[in-house]
């Protein structure tokens, strides 16, 4: 009766061969195949990406205070001060060697990385716990502990790297994966508090200060809530008395976003709004979340008896921050983040107790989805240089004019290896490691990692050309010498750093025309809707009206002061 009553409260039965451990070189190559496509041979792209790399790219050419970013008299939207401190900072030191773009590119990537290896070390740390262990089998042959967490562990990057959420915000210059980056410490600290006592410490204090130093108090003090609440009603005495490091971390966070607060560094904005529309919000949660959520519904449902104990109430509760700060903020894509990595961990759990049939619906739908998604890839690459097939060439040339394809080798070679890669994991999966735990995974992660491959190897030039500033600022350049002075009173930041970084002009914007009349400058732009007439200005005489791409896209008009 008793083992009954265990296998009840433990759903996980797990055998020795269950855990067979995924090679680290694989687990390395999923990693590198996601981090680093997009790291190079781009332009910041529209919209928060490049206003967030102007802000740092001003910084560094000391065209703003360290204490007050801002381009052309615009400051950032949002995000504190400490992400344009980092991407100025590496700018500075590595853009006598390295593409300004690039450079603040660098520090975003490894804090990508750095939210994979804290998902892996938070599962694992839980999946050491009592409560998470399998059930014991009658005649032996069970999972070893340690092996066990590690596939859980394996299986949590995995789920991350399949998320669709984290794939274009994940690669961008923004303050969102810093905060991202300090949630995902939260919850590590949580995690390793029991077993590694002084590393919980560090990570709690840290995570707290660098979501209150980068634009995201409000997340900050509800995991504050999270973490007393977890170790409040913890039997775990290491956990327990950690509620004083968490109290602690609280306080400092609420105390640095009111000095940035007082500075005028950043504020306690809660983002609250109640612009909230619940159909689009489920839609945003289903595509956003796909597949942990789905795992994590089952790992809720599976460990049910079990939502107590910290392996389960540590994810569930940080996955339900990022959710409710998301509907707090009328369905914010970017608040959601916080959600993906306890979602993650918390779909690790599911896999235990994964049916076969759901496991191998799971393996078809991944197999035919991401190869058809590949091969379309690889048909309009070929439609882009060759010309066939010819429909396909003509909704490319509609959609992005102009554009002349030029082979790149480097980029057709790893595309060609990606594409290889995929066909042979495919063959592998089907072949070998039928038990494995993070055997369900692996083809949703790998197909993720191979159409991001592919989308910044075979279509990154036709895609920089679509989401970047570059082409129509060469346009603007037939009227405007470069470096002359730019009057932008309604311009973005996005639009200024294009100004700037593309067309080498000094920009002055709404707020740097005020605190700033430059009366020299002699070219005013102002941004338009693609429905909106040119105004004509009192003083100013109208010169040109372009356009980033098509009859509707983005546009600016173009005025010269009148003698």
């Amino acid at each position: 009766m008793q083992q009954e009553h265990k296998a009840f409260v433990t759903p996980a039965l797990v055998t020795e061969k269950a855990v067979r451990r995924l090679p680290r070189w694989a687990l390395w190559a999923f990693c590198a195949a996601y981090v680093l496509p997009g790291l190079f041979g781009r332009d910041p792209w529209k919209n928060a990406d490049i206003a967030s790399f102007g802000q740092m790219w001003s910084l560094a050419l000391g065209q703003a205070s360290w204490w007050a970013p801002h381009v052309g008299g615009v400051s950032p939207a949002g995000g504190g001060i400490l992400p344009y401190w980092l991407g100025g900072s590496f700018i500075a030191a590595l853009s006598p060697v390295m593409d300004p773009a690039l450079a603040a590119r660098v520090p975003f990537a490894l804090l990508l990385a750095a939210v994979l290896a804290l998902t892996w070390y938070t599962t694992y740390h839980l999946a050491r716990t009592d409560a998470a262990q399998p059930l014991p089998l009658a005649f032996g042959g069970e999972a070893p502990a340690a092996d066990y967490a590690r596939a859980l562990a394996d299986g949590a990057l995995l789920a991350l790297v399949a998320t669709l959420g984290l794939l274009q915000l994940g690669h961008e210059t923004t303050p969102e994966l810093l905060q991202l980056t300090g949630s995902a410490l939260f919850m590590y600290g949580l995690a390793a508090a029991p077993t590694r006592t002084l590393k919980a410490r560090l990570a709690t204090v840290g995570s707290v200060a660098l979501l209150a130093t980068s634009g995201s108090p409000s997340v900050a003090m509800m995991l504050t809530g999270v973490g007393l609440l977890v170790c409040w009603q913890s039997e775990d005495e290491h956990l327990s008395q950690h509620r004083w490091w968490v109290a602690g971390a609280g306080l400092l966070g609420a105390a640095l976003a009111t000095g940035l607060t007082m500075a005028h560094l950043s504020g306690w904005n809660w983002g609250v709004t109640d612009d909230t529309h619940f159909g689009p919000l489920l839609k945003l949660l289903i595509w956003f979340t796909w597949p942990t959520l789905p795992l994590a519904a089952i790992t809720v449902w599976k460990w049910r008896r079990q939502l107590l104990r910290r392996h389960i109430a540590v994810p569930v509760c940080s996955a339900l921050v990022g959710i409710l700060v998301c509907l707090g903020m009328g369905g914010n894509d970017r608040a959601l983040l916080h959600s993906l990595p306890p979602l993650a961990v918390l779909a690790a759990f599911a896999l235990p107790a994964l049916k076969r049939g759901l496991s191998g619906a799971i393996d078809w739908f991944s197999v035919f989805f991401f190869t058809i998604v590949a091969l379309v890839i690889w048909v309009v690459y070929a439609a882009m240089h060759t010309g066939w097939p010819a429909k396909t060439a003509a909704n490319v040339a509609k959609l992005v004019p102009g554009y002349t394809a030029e082979v790149s080798w480097v980029s057709l070679a790893f595309a060609a290896l990606g594409t290889l890669a995929w066909l042979a994991l495919v063959r592998w999966r089907t072949a070998r490691h039928r038990a494995a735990l993070w055997k369900s995974l692996v083809l949703p992660a790998g197909g993720v990692a191979l159409l991001w491959l592919l989308l910044m190897s075979l279509l990154l030039q036709p895609l920089d050309q679509a989401r970047s500033y570059r082409l129509l600022m060469d346009r603007v350049a037939t009227h405007v010498r470069p470096g002359q002075c730019v009057l932008a009173p309604n311009a973005s930041a996005g639009l200024l750093t294009a100004l700037e970084y593309f067309g080498n002009h000094t920009v002055y914007g709404q707020t740097g025309v005020e605190r700033y009349p430059p009366p020299r400058c002699t070219v005013l732009m102002l941004s338009l809707t693609s429905r909106q007439t040119e105004p004509v200005p009192p003083g100013w005489t109208f010169v040109s009206r372009e356009r980033q791409r098509t009859q509707n896209s983005e546009s600016v008009a173009i005025y010269r002061r009148e003698p």
